[in-house]
């Protein structure tokens, strides 16, 4: 991934996939903390940790990682707040609705993409009353946790509303269910193409930080449409 152009590896030992079951915390760190300790010692690796269980954020930091990529936005652990602020790591706090087991069961919202808004400005203040630097937040709409195929595209195409929060925006679309049904029922491995045109609109609408599987040739959808957005000169 470094090779292919990954500027940040997202290392997770617990599937947040629709209808998963959580993992024990001694099976997250067993997972995690042995491949972080190893992949900070490369050069160019900036290393995060996917959990929302403070002590596997604590160790994976001790172990190398620089970033905690917590999908329930500090909530999940009520130590979560002070690792982060005690650390100095980054932070991504993302929306979700419910619990991974349960998110895509029946969401509703009334404006997905300004309710999703007040939910991170909302916990954007709850890192700050924890100590965590405004400037170490990176805050992420949570493509595909509790939303539809319509509430997706509503936030793709309306990704510049979330410029008012004042931070990076990072998304994490890459092989998402609803892009496999916009296509007709594709499986995950067939969604190359679909992820590729939703990074370009993402990145085109202001996003910052794209999470992929396919690094390199999302690389390559990134610098074409940089290029576009900002040509040489």
């Amino acid at each position: 991934m470094i090779a292919e152009g990954a500027d940040i590896i997202d290392v997770g030992g617990e599937s947040t996939r629709p209808g998963s079951e959580p993992v024990s915390e001694a099976r997250e760190l067993e997972r995690v903390v042995p491949v972080i300790a190893a992949l900070s010692r490369l050069p160019g690796a900036l290393v995060s940790v996917d959990t929302t269980k403070a002590r596997v954020a604590a160790e994976s930091i001790a172990a190398g990682a620089q970033v905690i990529n917590d999908i329930s936005a500090l909530r999940g652990d009520p130590g979560m707040g002070r690792v982060a602020a005690e650390t100095g790591a980054g932070v991504v706090l993302m929306h979700m609705l419910g619990s991974p087991k349960s998110m895509q069961e029946n969401p509703v919202y009334g404006d997905v993409v300004a309710e999703i808004a007040a939910f991170l400005k909302e916990r954007m203040a709850a890192a700050a009353a924890a100590g965590i630097a405004r400037e170490a937040v990176v805050v992420d709409p949570g493509f595909g946790f509790g939303k539809t195929v319509e509430h997706n595209l509503a936030i793709l195409g309306r990704l510049r509303e979330f410029e008012s929060l004042g931070r990076p925006l990072l998304v994490g679309p890459s092989r998402k269910s609803f892009i496999g049904k916009i296509l007709g029922g594709l499986p995950p491995e067939d969604r190359l193409e679909g992820t590729g045109a939703v990074v370009a609109l993402a990145i085109a609408g202001g996003a910052a930080v794209i999470r992929v599987h396919d690094v390199e040739a999302m690389v390559r959808v990134g610098k074409v449409v940089n290029a576009v957005l900002k040509p040489a000169g």
